[in-house]
């Protein structure tokens, strides 16, 4: 098993401490660099997040299918 694919398990298991971080870095990013990149920083968090929203709603679809 593969770093990335580790990676997608725990993203998928645990969307709502990925969006955590996601927000917690680019809040980093954006105090290292004086607010110089804030508005990109924010497109990509939120693009991010929109894509970590997309991977937890498969999981879940998957988990109902399962249970049946």
């Amino acid at each position: 098993m593969s770093m990335l694919d580790k990676l997608k398990g725990l993203i998928k298991n645990h969307p709502d401490q990925a969006r955590q971080g996601v927000e917690k870095s680019g809040d980093a990013f954006d105090a290292r660099t004086q607010n110089k990149y804030q508005s990109q920083v924010d497109t990509a968090q939120q693009k991010i997040g929109e894509q970590l929203g997309a991977l937890g709603e498969k999981a879940t679809a998957k988990a109902k299918e399962g249970s049946k």
